[in-house]
């Protein structure tokens, strides 16, 4: 009876060590196999963050440039407008014709749209919110520029004071969604900038 105890002992005794022996060492060698491509994994994709709101943030440069070299003719064109509003010897073509057309601000979205497709879980979420609301009023401000092509198309041989009224109305409509979208810029990068909020 002692004798098969004996057995039973040292048996256990060998699995132990054969467990510390081999087991272990395997076991410690997969965590750090993990741990190890985990963080290559979390580097990569810190590295393509980057990289990616390197493109976002010349986008965003870009279009707040754009919108900025844009209102001031926009404005001209209000100007001009309303200065020859009672004139029934000028149309609305040839007002646009003396300001040198008409202007709408490019909005630049490409580089967050292709990230918001693929890889959102990666960003802070606070950054959502104002570039996707940048994504929609870019599409608000194709809609009133096409709006405003349209009436400027149905109407160029115009004269009346009421038609360019209208005009200037629409042209007010855009200037007031380019400046959101510059606010949405400005949002953008005060919470890049890890700025509180003014």
């Amino acid at each position: 009876m002692s004798h098969k105890r004996n057995r039973v002992k040292y048996r256990a005794t060998d699995y132990g060590k054969y467990f510390i022996k081999e087991i272990i060492p395997v076991t410690a060698g997969i965590l750090i196999a993990l741990s190890i491509g985990n963080w290559n994994q979390n580097r990569k994709e810190q590295k393509y963050v980057k990289e990616i709101f390197s493109l976002i943030d010349n986008e965003l440069d870009d279009t707040h440039k754009g919108i900025e070299e844009v209102i001031p003719l926009q404005e001209s064109l209000m100007d001009t407008l309303q200065y020859y509003s009672n004139n029934k010897d000028v149309s609305i073509l040839q007002t646009i014709l003396k300001v040198g057309g008409i202007y709408i601000a490019p909005i630049k979205t490409n580089a967050w749209v292709t990230f918001s497709n693929s890889k959102l879980e990666l960003i802070d979420y606070q950054l959502i919110a104002p570039l996707s609301d940048m994504v929609e009023q870019r599409e608000i401000l194709k809609s009133k520029s096409t709006t405003l092509t349209n009436f400027i198309n149905s109407n160029l041989s115009q004269t009346e004071r009421e038609k360019k009224e209208i005009l200037i109305l629409h042209m007010k409509d855009v200037i007031g969604t380019e400046k959101v979208i510059q606010q949405q810029i400005e949002e953008v990068k005060r919470l890049r900038a890890g700025r509180p909020h003014s």
